[in-house]
């Protein structure tokens, strides 16, 4: 079954509210039971005080100090706040009592003699509060004085109150529960409008926002926060959308260049060295494709995995990434460190290799075969760094912001894009940001380029 949320919290507040004012009309009539037991108890041993120093036991007979205090009033009659007095020999056999008991007898026991406690109990019918007192005479145990105060007017007033809790707590409860319904409707009718809002958001509408509603609480934090994600969404599906045209068009210039090559091939026959020619320019082509395809593949299938991270030692590494680079390129690759003793750190060993060849193959592209090339291991601020430098062509500081999106070459002095496929600083940054690497780049035009990785 479907409950909404409105009613949820309404249920839920509803329920920690009915334990809240149960256990608050418990205590009240707790307290309530409490201290009309202790106001008849005091009254009770008043009364046993006033008593126990009056009234003798001598020899199985009754002896009086004040006569005219048995005669009182509340000793007679029952009408009014009535005390019950009785005096029972050892036995608990009734020796005399006050005239408001008439044939009823009170309650006696030997296991409460000497204990002096007050009990709730029940004499011809009616519910009294007795206590038992013993009545010495010359040290020794004559008897015991049964003192007893009606009970009834204070069971009335306790079941009418505890009636009036009964009857009150359901209408509390539902009241509670309406109470909350509504103001939970009204708590969450912001949260209906970003709801209405963002189902009016589509594809073809992304760059629309959802206003931030004040004052600056969860709510707010919330539409940011949703904001935030359209901004992030916004900017991936003009990345995707750019990508895809970027892969297009490059994807569609080699394919352009060998079908004119072979319809050039066909219009009439050639001589041997001309079809040399066309294929290796068609093969040539064919490589290209080869290689922005598997770069493409590269970009794509980086963060589709689970990052498997690895202790490596940055200097040994680094070196041999170094040695596998300048035999396969023929060219100088100069390793230099100013640490002291081995650096480990915890990064994807496929990640960071193909990083730094990525890097190397760019600093070997557009750099003279006769420079050389400098890969630095170090360490500034508690910080490691590999650095990769090259004495080349370098790259104007306009160009710096752009040389990390797909597709991106720099134009060469003539004014034509430089060789390439400009997939590889894509691929270095994204698994740099994978990798938790922050790269950092420093050009100029005509000195060359660095690429410094930060762990």
């Amino acid at each position: 079954m479907n409950i909404s949320y409105k009613e949820r919290i309404a249920s839920r507040l509803t329920l920690v509210t009915a334990m809240i004012v149960l256990v608050v009309f418990a205590i009240i009539y707790l307290v309530v039971d409490y201290t009309v037991i202790q106001n008849i108890d005091r009254e009770l041993k008043l009364e046993t005080d006033k008593h126990v120093g009056q009234i003798f036991l001598v020899e199985g007979e009754i002896r009086f100090a004040h006569k005219d205090e048995w005669q009182e009033m509340e000793h007679s009659q029952i009408q009014l706040n009535p005390i019950f007095i009785e005096i029972v020999d050892m036995q608990g056999n009734s020796m005399d009592k006050s005239p408001n008991l008439g044939e009823n007898h009170l309650s006696f026991s030997l296991d409460r003699g000497e204990m002096n406690e007050t009990l709730t109990l029940k004499t011809g019918g009616r519910e009294v509060r007795q206590m038992q007192i013993p009545l010495r005479h010359s040290g020794r145990l004559e008897g015991y004085m049964l003192v007893a105060k009606s009970f009834e007017d204070a069971r009335e007033l306790l079941t009418n109150l505890r009636n009036i809790l009964l009857l009150l707590y359901p209408g509390i409860l539902i009241s509670l529960f309406l109470s909350m319904r509504f103001l939970a409707g009204k708590s969450i009718q912001p949260i209906q409008k970003i709801i209405q809002k963002t189902n009016l958001i589509s594809q073809s509408n992304l760059n629309e926002r959802i206003p931030v509603a004040e004052p600056n609480d969860e709510i707010a934090q919330l539409t940011r926060s949703i904001n935030e994600l359209l901004a992030r969404l916004e900017q991936a599906m003009t990345r995707e959308k750019q990508f895809t045209s970027d892969a297009s068009h490059e994807l569609r210039t080699p394919l352009s260049v060998m079908r004119g090559t072979l319809e050039v091939l066909i219009r009439k026959p050639r001589s041997s060295e001309e079809y040399v020619e066309k294929i290796k320019m068609t093969l040539g082509s064919i490589d290209r494709m080869s290689e922005m395809i598997d770069q493409l593949l590269s970009l794509a299938r980086v963060g589709k995995g689970k990052m498997v991270r690895d202790e490596v030692e940055l200097i040994s590494f680094t070196q041999n990434i170094a040695e596998q680079s300048a035999k396969e390129s023929g060219r100088e690759i100069l390793v230099e460190t100013n640490l002291s003793k081995p650096i480990f750190r915890l990064v994807n060993e496929k990640s960071l290799q193909m990083i730094l060849n990525n890097l190397l193959q760019n600093a070997i592209k557009y750099s003279a075969p006769s420079t050389k090339i400098l890969m630095q291991v170090g360490s500034h601020e508690g910080a490691p760094f590999i650095l990769v430098k090259d004495e080349g062509k370098g790259m104007a500081s306009e160009s710096l912001a752009k040389i990390f999106d797909p597709f991106y070459r720099e134009l060469d002095e003539t004014g034509t894009t430089v060789q390439g496929t400009g997939l590889g600083l894509a691929i270095v940054r994204k698994l740099a940001l994978e990798s938790d690497i922050q790269v950092e780049v420093e050009s100029e035009k005509g000195k060359g380029s660095s690429f410094r990785l930060i762990f």
